[in-house]
C-alpha cells in the first residue's frame, strides 16, 4: 500500500507513520493532506482536525442525527471522526479527484454510503445544487497546494453556503494563511457579512503573526463556543489553542475586504 500514485490532480503518495497503530500519512503533490490510523477513526493527529471536534462537540450532542458535508475529501479523516461520535450522523464528502476517491475507498475503513459518501465533483459546483436547509454542518477543508481556491472564499459562495444550512447550522472553514492573516481577515471578515455570530480558534503565534499555519473560522446565525468546556479542551491539547468570541472576530476581521466573485469589465461601449 505503501507509495506513489496516480491520481486525476497529480501525484499521492502513501507514507507509513511509525509512531504507533497502523498510521498512514497521504501527500497529495508533495503537501500533507491527512492522517489516518486504521481502527482507530476518534485518533486525530492533525491539530487544526481536533479544534475542529472540539467546536463541533460543543455544538450538537452525540445522539443527534448530524447532517455533515465536507468540502474537501483527502482520507476522510473528519469524516470518520465523525462517523466514530455521531452514530447516527449522515455524512457527504466532496472531492474532486475521481481517482483519489478511489484510493482511498480502497486503502482505509471509511464507513460505507450512506453513512459516509463520497460524491466526485468540484466543491461549489456540488454546494450550489444541494437543497436549502438540507445540512446542519459544513466544513471547508480544500486546499490547491497551501491555499485554498478563490472561488471558495467569497461572499457569494459563503451565501450558497449558508442557504444550504438549516437553522442553528455552522458553517466552518480551515483558512491556511501566512503570517500577515490577510486571508484570515478577509475571511473573517466576509463571513461575517453572511452570519451573524462568528468564532475563531487558532494557536497564540498563529493569531500573533508569528509563522504560517491554520486558522479555524466558524460562522452560524446562532451564537457559537458557549460551552466553558470548549475553552479547556482547546487549551489542553497538544498545541493549546485560543478561542476568540464576537468582539475579538469582529476586530480581527474589521477594515479588511469582504471577497467577492471576480466579473470581468463590461465591454467599452
Amino acid at each position: 500500500m505503501e507509495g506513489r500514485y496516480d491520481i486525476s490532480s497529480g501525484t499521492a503518495e502513501l507514507v507509513r507513520d511509525f509512531d504507533g497503530g497502523d498510521a498512514w500519512l497521504l501527500k497529495i503533490n508533495g503537501v500533507q493532506s491527512s492522517h489516518i490510523v486504521i481502527g482507530e477513526p476518534e485518533r486525530l493527529d492533525f491539530e487544526y482536525m481536533r479544534w475542529i471536534a472540539a467546536l463541533v462537540e460543543s455544538t450538537w450532542d452525540r445522539e443527534v442525527p448530524l447532517r455533515a458535508l465536507h468540502l474537501g475529501g483527502g482520507a476522510c479523516s473528519m469524516a470518520r471522526y465523525l462517523a466514530a461520535r455521531y452514530p447516527q450522523a449522515r455524512q457527504v464528502v466532496v472531492e474532486i479527484d475521481a481517482k483519489l476517491a478511489e484510493l482511498v475507498r480502497r486503502w482505509f475503513d471509511i464507513p460505507k454510503a450512506p453513512l459516509v459518501r463520497i460524491r466526485v465533483g468540484e466543491a461549489r459546483e456540488v454546494t450550489e445544487t444541494l437543497s436549502p436547509g438540507s445540512r446542519d454542518l459544513i466544513i471547508r477543508d480544500v486546499f490547491a497546494g497551501s491555499r485554498t481556491p478563490e472561488p471558495l472564499t467569497t461572499l457569494q459562495f459563503t451565501e450558497a453556503a449558508r442557504r444550504v444550512l438549516a437553522p442553528g447550522g455552522v458553517y466552518l472553514v480551515n483558512c491556511g494563511d501566512a503570517p500577515t492573516l490577510q486571508l484570515a481577515r478577509a475571511e473573517a471578515a466576509t463571513i461575517g457579512r453572511v452570519f451573524p455570530h462568528r468564532v475563531i480558534i487558532a494557536d497564540p503565534p498563529m493569531l500573533k503573526g508569528r509563522r504560517y499555519g491554520n486558522v479555524i473560522i466558524a460562522g452560524s446565525d446562532v451564537p457559537l463556543g458557549q460551552d466553558p468546556q470548549l475553552v479547556r479542551r482547546l487549551l489542553g491539547g497538544a498545541v493549546p489553542a485560543t478561542l476568540w468570541q464576537e468582539d475579538d472576530v469582529a476586530g480581527f476581521a474589521q477594515g479588511s475586504i469582504v471577497l467577492e466573485d471576480w466579473t470581468p469589465p463590461s465591454p467599452a461601449t
